[in-house]
């Protein structure tokens, strides 16, 4: 079965950048659409970006991290990333990967196939 796994979290202060990335194995990477939600003290899981199955500049940002995260993918490696500059506190959130199979970009959880277990930003001020 597809398996994702998230990497590259960690603690970091207001206005730091870090990279965080997604392996999926056991599936065919190119043939899936890719994004990044998070999780924070809300509750909710949002949206936060996302790349289709084509890659390139085909690509969806919520409004707040729109000009400070850039999504990217490399599918000789199976991996989806997530470059986050100028980070904020609001930003701290436990990130989930997830891979869809038949969707070309979605904002939308349910949209979406397979979900890693996430990794932890936390952004201090």
């Amino acid at each position: 079965q597809v398996q994702l796994v998230e990497s590259g979290g960690g603690l970091v202060q207001a206005g730091d950048s870090l990279t965080l990335s997604c392996v999926l194995s056991e599936g065919t990477f190119s043939s899936y659409a890719m994004g990044w939600f998070r999780h924070g003290p809300g509750g909710s899981r949002d949206f936060v970006a996302c790349i289709s199955w084509t890659g390139g500049d085909r690509v969806m940002y919520e409004d707040s991290v729109r000009g400070r995260f850039a999504i990217s993918r490399d599918n000789a490696k199976n991996t989806v990333y997530l470059q986050m500059n100028n980070l904020r506190p609001e930003d701290t959130a436990i990130y989930y990967c997830a891979a869809a199979e038949h969707l070309d970009l979605g904002v939308y959880s349910g949209a979406y196939d397979y979900w890693g277990r996430g990794t932890q930003v936390t952004v201090s001020s």
